[in-house]
This record gives C-alpha cells, structure tokens and sequence, in this order.
C-alpha cells in the first residue's frame, strides 16, 4: 500500500520518497513508477551536462535498466538514493564518452538566457530552467567540474557531501566548483539578457547551494 506516496506533491519533505523506494524494493510497481517520476526529470539534466542532448535519453535509460536491476541491493533514505542513482547514471555517461570517443560537455548557445530570482528555492528554479536542451547547452560553457558541481547542486538537489560522494571529492571542492560555476552562470546570463533584451534577475546567493 503506497499510503505514504499518494501525498507526495503537498509534502515538502523527503520521507514520501524514501516510502516510495522502499515500496518499490519490494516489488511494486506503483511505488517505482513514483520514484522514477520523481528523480527521472533531474537525472536526466544531469546525463544532458555530461554527455549532450542528443545521447541523453538513451543514457539515461541504460542508467535506470541499472537501476532497477540493482534496486534490491540499495540501501538508505531518499538523499542517497539520489546520490546512488546519480552515480549510476554518471557512469553510464563517463562509459558512453569513452565508447564514443565524444568529450563531455560538448556544444554552447549564447542565445540562452536563464532567470533564477535571487532567494527562490535553487533546486526547483535551477530544474525548471534546465532541464531543457538548450538551456543545458549553456551550462556546457562552464567547466566539467563546475558543470557538474552546479546541477548535481541545484538540480539533483544533492548536499555537498552526497555530490562529494558521486564525484569522488572533499565536499569543499564541490561547494568551491559550486559557487565557481554560479559566478560564472551569472555572468554568461547577464551577457546573454545585453544581447536578447532580456533583463536578467540575478543567480541564487552561494548560501543557497551550501
């Protein structure tokens, strides 16, 4: 019974989630189809940051056959779950660049422009803006480590050490790439609203991506 999941939109915390895979360990199919729905969306802006938007889907696929495959085996509440689902998708994109002999993070569009107001909630700002192909193709201007810092930040909504875990590094670097990359954003953003005509409202303060 997925009691604990059927509230999850009006929930501000993570403890649906967290029912809802344990639910789905178990074998039902309800509760995976909430969780897929829930972490699919940020999953894949992150494979977009990695690999670009024509191969994302399928990497991403490949990355939830794994999942789901290995779901019995996963232990821990919903923020590792995200961190443990996030580091199998990223080695789903590391071994499709080494298959395709492809960099990551290919591409650019400086007709992009992003407005996150200052003080909205980062994560749910951030997903909105990119979870779109070009929007992601703006990020891909920024440098791989700051690139990945910033969505598995803001978009897959992991804390320092989680996005330390994925990536293989002391928090401090994460939260220093993190707030690098903001910067960098900002700027990029502030140059693209110059060019369009669009005003730019300012990226979230670094306190928010701590």
């Amino acid at each position: 019974m997925m009691t604990p999941v059927a509230g999850a939109d009006h929930d501000s915390g993570d403890a649906w989630l967290t029912a809802a895979v344990d639910a789905a360990q178990r074998g039902d199919e309800t509760a995976f189809r909430v969780v897929y729905r829930a972490v699919h969306p940020r999953l894949l802006a992150y494979v977009r940051a990695l690999v670009g938007e024509v191969d994302a889907e399928d990497v991403t696929s490949e990355a939830w056959l794994q999942i789901a495959r290995d779901l019995e085996r996963f232990g821990g509440d919903a923020d590792r779950f995200r961190g443990w689902t996030a580091t199998i998708a990223r080695n789903r994109a590391l071994d499709h660049i080494r298959r395709t002999g492809r960099r990551p993070v290919a591409g650019g569009d400086e007709n992009v422009l992003l407005t996150l107001p200052d003080r909205a909630d980062t994560a749910d700002q951030a997903l909105e803006a990119l979870a779109t192909g070009r929007a992601m193709r703006l990020i891909a201007r920024l440098p791989l480590d700051q690139a990945e810092a910033v969505v598995l930040r803001a978009v897959v909504g992991l804390d320092a050490k989680g996005a330390a875990d994925v990536l293989g590094k002391r928090p401090g670097a994460v939260r220093t790439a993190a707030h690098r990359g903001l910067r960098r954003l900002a700027e990029l953003l502030t140059e693209t609203s110059t060019s369009d005509g669009v005003t730019f409202a300012g990226m979230p303060a670094q306190k928010d991506v701590r």
